[in-house]
């Protein structure tokens, strides 16, 4: 079945800014850069390669048992939250506008037995808890060439993530109450009951996390941003790059941050250029540092879309599933549905 003009129309004017930010980003991080730099790139200790290998393996099991204490609540099993975040990251790998979470929410959710509610209620979640800690590491880490504006919108963020995982996991109970009494006071139809039932669905499944839970949920994010940053130094150090030893902590904070930066699917240029400024602010050169960025970026798009297209064409096949992807994706509903 072929795409209508329309709608190719409309695919493109999704895809080209992101790829010409993704193209500024690329040429502004190795313009400076020569062939011969690029070629004189080597692994000078190869038993760090082990490190690599390791940390992205637990780094990655490690979200995927995150996200099921997260749904907990639905009754939803390891396996299959496994199979769903893989596939959602693979996704967002290659598609654009972060469809991978947009599948995640809708297209699984009768895989996972949720409503597309509960299932959002914890995608957020599992994003505050990242930019959380991420913003953390980068101010902890930041070296002295920061700008005071970086710094100030570091400490914001830092602020406004602080407060919004305090909000969830800890005022759940009160944000459902309010729910009710506001719901209770607006005009009854049906676009505000589909609203309200979302968002108290979404609250409950929080609500249920519990303190224990919630304290639990933080500290495996530490761990799992422990994991990345591990493979950062396990990276610097196989290819013999020369920085400080806060330099791998402080680009694994900025460049996963640079994904907030509207790009091309996989934040392609934007994590590249975050490497280089981030370990060259720790004494790095620039030509290792935009290496480093773009072989350690390409490592992880290759293993972790791999991984999860692996994942989901085995899961496909084991269901007989023949839709096209596309199909799939072109199927997500346009509106919030009432459960």
């Amino acid at each position: 079945m072929s795409t209508p003009p329309a709608s190719r129309g409309r695919n493109l004017a999704k895809t080209v800014p992101g790829l010409l930010v993704s193209a500024f980003f690329l040429w502004y991080t190795f313009k400076n850069i020569s062939f011969a730099q690029i070629r004189a790139l080597r692994v000078v200790s190869p038993l760090w390669i082990i490190g690599i290998l390791l940390f992205t393996a637990g780094s990655y099991t490690l979200r995927c048992v995150r996200w099921t204490v997260m749904m907990r609540s639905t009754g939803a099993k390891f396996g299959v939250c496994a199979r769903v975040l893989m596939t959602s990251l693979a996704a967002n790998n290659i598609l654009p506008l972060r469809i991978g979470d947009i599948m995640r929410v809708f297209t699984y959710a009768g895989d996972l037995g949720a409503s597309p509610s509960v299932i959002l209620s914890t995608v957020i979640l599992e994003k505050l808890l990242d930019i959380f800690v991420l913003v953390l590491l980068f101010v902890a880490f930041m070296g002295p060439g920061v700008s005071p504006h970086s710094r100030q919108l570091a400490e914001t963020m830092l602020g406004v993530s602080t407060v919004g995982l305090l909000v969830l996991l800890v005022g759940a109970r009160a944000l459902e109450a309010g729910f009710r009494k506001l719901f209770a006071r607006l005009p009854q139809n049906a676009k505000l009951a589909k609203i309200e039932n979302w968002l108290l669905l979404a609250v409950g499944c929080i609500r249920q996390i519990g303190v224990a839970g919630s304290l639990l949920l933080l500290v495996q994010s530490f761990v799992i941003w422990g994991c990345e940053g591990m493979i950062f130094v396990s990276a610097a150090h196989a290819i013999g790059l020369v920085t400080d030893p806060v330099g791998p902590w402080q680009a694994v904070s900025v460049a996963n941050l640079s994904y907030l930066i509207p790009s091309s699917p996989g934040a392609i240029g934007t994590f590249e250029w975050a490497v280089k400024t981030s370990l060259m602010s720790h004494g790095a050169l620039e030509a290792p540092s935009a290496l480093f960025g773009l072989a350690l970026h390409a490592w992880l798009l290759i293993s972790v879309t791999g991984a999860g297209g692996i994942i989901f064409l085995v899961h496909r096949a084991r269901i007989h599933n023949h839709k096209p992807l596309l199909q799939e994706i072109e199927t997500l509903p346009d509106e919030l549905p009432l459960e």
